[in-house]
């Protein structure tokens, strides 16, 4: 089983995140932020990555801080579960329909972090959360994890529905390029023979 646990303390927030890149897709997930808990559960459920995250922070000030602390704690956690990397997929990409919306997402495990993200919100807020805090997480977490990631909403008139399929999205990318193919299962997948740091 590939898994590790993470815990990040700062001024700012108190962190602690446990993932299992082989799991059923079972989480745990406690930020005190309703909405981020609510997809996170979906990263987890759609890439069968077990999730547990505990984190607190100073959302008296704002969110920013949790959001973002917990993508680069989540990041963390996925880079050292997934190891040397040998046998990964390593690219995959998707494109996820949620009745009106369609995003598409594409991953490449390849140890050189970059995030492109590009979603129309017409909206500043999802209840009470920040649109903007959408692409601090996946930022924090593609940099933390050494995932290229672009994230795109292709179209989309609800925004709760934009910013889950994209969650979903980059969970089903995460399940397929983290899966392990059979045929090469000691092999790192690059012509460099290695991946990361």
């Amino acid at each position: 089983m590939r898994s590790a646990s993470v815990t990040r303390t700062t001024k700012e927030t108190d962190i602690a995140v446990t993932v299992a890149l082989d799991g059923t897709g079972t989480y745990d997930v406690s930020t005190g932020i309703g909405f981020f808990d609510h997809m996170l559960e979906q990263l987890s459920r759609h890439s069968l990555i077990d999730l547990t995250v505990r984190a607190k922070g100073d959302l008296h000030i704002d969110q920013h801080h949790t959001v973002e602390d917990v993508g680069i704690a989540l990041g963390i956690a996925v880079k050292r579960a997934a190891g040397a990397l040998e046998g990964i997929t390593r690219y995959a990409d998707v494109h996820l329909p949620m009745d009106e919306t369609l995003t598409r997402a594409a991953v490449d495990v390849s140890g050189r972090p970059f995030l492109v993200f590009q979603i129309p919100f017409t909206r500043d807020k999802i209840g009470e959360f920040d649109t903007e805090l959408f692409e601090e997480f996946f930022r924090a977490f593609a940099f933390a994890a050494g995932l290229t990631l672009h994230v795109t909403t292709l179209y989309g008139v609800n925004n709760h529905h934009m910013i889950e399929s994209a969650f979903k999205a980059v969970a089903r990318c995460l399940k397929a390029a983290f899966a392990v193919d059979p045929r090469s299962a000691t092999a790192v997948p690059s012509t460099k023979g290695s991946l990361g740091d």
